[in-house]
């Protein structure tokens, strides 16, 4: 039989412990926000919300410069090169894509949200705007970047770091590892 003891904090290292654990206690509920995030992004890309507006998807390429407006969705994606540029809205959601070279950018907006993508030299840049957020996403040289606001929120995630502000924003830069979360 394995058996380990371990031994008594002393009240030297009881400050570290409760720091220790108040860590461990940020990145559970940073889990637990970020599924919550992106369980409302599946959502909200599933059409499950009811919109008031018909959905617009514009895709870049095949067409060099791809604009759509239905009721009070609108959309735009341009590309070029060999990367692709998509977005789509409902819902009043304005979403603009735009791609130079390889790589790729994806935004989706809806409820009066407003997301902006930009990517080039191969970098994925994603921006996604709930109702009512602002969410811009820009990628370059490789990076991936990713910036999800809902209700009334802002995300910002680019190359000089994050920004959130706002209940439900979510940013994050997968190459350089710096993230930013706020939830409600």
């Amino acid at each position: 039989m394995f058996s380990v003891s371990l031994p008594r904090l002393s009240s030297s290292n009881s400050s570290s412990a409760r720091t220790s654990s108040r860590f461990g206690s940020r990145i559970a509920r940073t889990a637990a926000i970020f599924a919550m995030g992106s369980g409302l992004t599946v959502a909200a890309l599933s059409g499950t919300a009811t919109a008031s507006a018909a959905p617009v998807n514009c895709v870049s390429p095949p067409s060099a410069n791809d604009i759509q407006v239905d009721d009070t969705a609108s959309c735009g994606a341009t590309s070029n090169g060999t990367g692709r540029a998509a977005a789509g809205a409902a819902d009043s959601g304005t979403a603009v894509s735009v791609n130079d070279g390889p790589g790729s950018t994806t935004t989706y907006a809806n409820g009066y949200g407003v997301a902006l993508g930009a990517s080039k030299n191969a970098g994925t840049a994603y921006a996604l705007a709930l109702g009512g957020g602002i969410a811009h996403s820009w990628a370059d040289a490789g990076q991936t970047t990713l910036a999800v606001a809902g209700w009334g929120s802002g995300a910002t995630s680019e190359a000089q770091g994050v920004d959130c502000v706002g209940p439900l924003s979510l940013a994050l830069n997968l190459t350089s590892g710096q993230f930013c979360v706020l939830g409600s």
